[in-house]
């Protein structure tokens, strides 16, 4: 029997993300997973996302079901395997006949007939639990719950967390390190919202919620975000808004990074390294007239966003792209009012959007990122004008990337400085939750309905 296409397609993307030839977001936006019917793709996307989110749980159930370890497998047959023990597990309305008959079709196609018996043996032990994994809220998790979730994050990763002393801001804050470990191992597995931004200066929020739920799509104002709306149902894709433009994707958390940037009217404005180029886009429309200096490294990236971003830019402001590398020294002779430095980095704060991440990720990869951070940010503040503004930002949970990089830079720089607490609040009064004691903008997946992200506000003193 034929193997049903959106198995087949969810396990050649998983292969491809394991042998490291893609991301998976990229991969299923890609025209063959688009040419499926919408069923099939939205199983796919499942498929690809829950095995991914899940893979270290799935790994541990192949080892008490086979009695073997995962790595005695071939790739193959790992991959077809972790994709059944998903559906079986986590997944109520897909028939187990269906399941077993389609892993061993993948078996065969992936040239490894002789372990079909063993992959046909193994998910017919395997046994859908009490309540379905990954539908449990947190606070409901058992003691098998507690040890599942453990599991969906590498061991190091989970001890890592578990070991910090976490900082303290809102309300909302959970005691314990063991604990907030143990939330965001959660939060990993979890399908992250959708958030969508508008991407006029005057619109009414409450206009374009009442138009969108005239088309059935659900959408809430979110709590900080300026021009967020958090959506709750529907397809925005096939909104007028969409097409039309009035709305993009973005994550709220990447949303007030570009707000704390406060571009004014006329400024010069540098984002160093943009690509994709959504927090580019927010920079031009808050700045409505002025001169946006756009940069990546990747001159394939640029292009995109080149392509994308300036249908967003009002006619006011002057946009232009640069492609540099933001580890060396930067070739501007200008200096400018505004700087964001969005640095890439190790991504721990957007592991429930971009699962493949932690299983990949090593303590070496941090460290190799936050020295390449410390010379971005060197090299960016002398670019800052008098009495100028840059935020340092990263979508990173660990300190290494973050704190550690922005004081460190700064110790050895003093013309420049932090916002304090008391200076970041002022400005933005809505958000003294998220801003810790030390003056630093966190967001964290596991207490706010958005991905990870830091940032530093700073100064050149006058």
């Amino acid at each position: 029997m034929p193997v049903s296409p959106a198995r087949k397609t969810a396990y050649e993307v998983l292969r491809r993300v394991d042998t490291g030839r893609g991301f998976a977001v990229n991969l299923l936006q890609s025209q063959e997973v688009s040419a499926l019917k919408e069923a099939d793709r939205r199983l796919a996307t499942e498929l690809v996302m829950g095995v991914l989110r899940w893979r270290g749980e799935l790994d541990f159930q192949i080892e008490q079901l086979s009695g073997r370890i995962v790595t005695s497998f071939d790739p193959e047959v790992v991959a077809v395997l972790r994709m059944g023990i998903y559906q079986v597990q986590f997944l109520e309305r897909v028939p187990k006949p269906a399941v077993v008959n389609d892993a061993v079709e993948l078996t065969k196609a992936a040239r490894k007939r002789s372990a079909t018996g063993l992959v046909n043996a193994v998910l017919r032990k395997c046994k859908p639990p009490a309540a379905r994994r990954g539908q449990v809220r947190f606070a409901e998790l058992g003691p098998e719950g507690i040890d599942a979730i453990e599991r969906a994050v590498p061991h190091w990763l989970f001890e890592r967390w578990a070991a910090k002393e976490w900082p303290l801001f809102g309300s909302a804050e959970t005691p314990g390190s063991a604990q907030t470990a143990l939330r965001l191992a959660w939060a990993s597995t979890q399908v992250p919202p959708t958030t969508l931004r508008m991407t006029g200066m005057n619109v009414d929020r409450r206009t374009l919620v009442a138009e969108l739920a005239h088309e059935g799509i659900s959408a809430l104002p979110d709590e900080f975000g300026r021009f967020a709306l958090l959506m709750k149902s529907g397809n925005v894709l096939s909104s007028q808004a969409w097409r039309e433009g009035r709305v993009v994707i973005q994550d709220e958390a990447s949303q007030l990074v570009a707000e704390l940037v406060e571009p004014r009217a006329g400024q010069r404005v540098l984002d160093l390294c943009a690509a994709p180029g959504m927090k580019a886009a927010l920079l031009a429309q808050l700045m409505e007239r002025g001169a946006l200096v756009v940069c990546d490294r990747s001159a394939s990236r640029l292009r995109t966003l080149g392509r994308l971003v300036p249908s967003q830019v009002p006619s006011g402001v002057q946009l232009r792209l640069v492609r540099l590398d933001a580890t060396r020294d930067l070739p501007f002779g200008i200096l400018f009012d505004r700087i964001l430095l969005d640095a890439p980095c190790s991504g721990t704060g957007t592991l429930a959007r971009n699962p493949e991440i932690k299983w990949r990720l090593s303590m070496r990869d941090v460290v190799r990122q936050a020295e390449m951070q410390t010379k971005m940010l060197r090299n960016a503040l002398p670019r800052l004008a008098p009495a100028g503004r840059l935020v340092y930002a990263t979508c990173s949970l660990e300190p290494e990337e973050n704190e550690q990089v922005v004081e460190g830079v700064l110790s050895a720089m003093p013309a420049f400085r932090k916002l304090t607490r008391a200076e970041l609040s002022g400005e933005f009064p809505a958000w003294v939750s998220l801003v810790d004691g030390h003056g630093y903008f966190r967001t964290r997946p596991d207490l706010h309905p958005m991905d990870g992200f830091f940032a530093a506000v700073v100064v050149r003193n006058t």
